[in-house]
């Protein structure tokens, strides 16, 4: 699947190995765990899990990729960053893994206004909605 988006980090600012984890990521709507990431990437020269994590590492920075934390799985952000959102959910099909990623700027205002009322500092969210797809109910 290639997902359409402003990337905001010019391509050649990408090493090799982040270019390739990208693609990988990229080509997909699947999550994909590191060491599938890597199983795929052997013959272009990447041996070990740290050279994958690492540019895991740079693309979640960039923005390019999400960590979806029930599956300790990856997947290519889809979202266009010219529409900042400060909440990005995903659905994520039980039955054919297919992760659909979603942003609602009434989402965030709803879980800002709940920490507001409860007094509570939020340090992370995480969003993950699990069920199935529309094509596996």
């Amino acid at each position: 699947m290639n997902h359409s988006h402003q990337d905001p980090v010019p391509p050649r600012a990408l090493t090799k190995n982040e270019a390739l984890v990208y693609g990988i990521l990229n080509a997909t709507d699947q999550p994909l765990s590191a060491y599938a990431i890597l199983d795929q990437l052997r013959d272009d020269g990447l041996r070990a899990p740290v050279q994958v994590y690492r540019a895991l590492d740079r693309l979640l920075e960039f923005g390019l990729a999400h960590r979806l934390e029930s599956l300790n799985a990856f997947v290519a952000c889809n979202h266009d960053h010219a529409q900042e959102a400060a909440q990005t959910a995903f659905a994520i099909c039980e039955s054919c893994g297919k992760v659909a990623e979603f942003t609602d700027p009434t989402l965030d205002e709803y879980l800002a206004h709940w920490a507001k009322s409860e007094n509570f500092a939020p340090t992370s969210t995480t969003l993950e909605l699990r069920g199935l797809c529309a094509a596996c109910q």
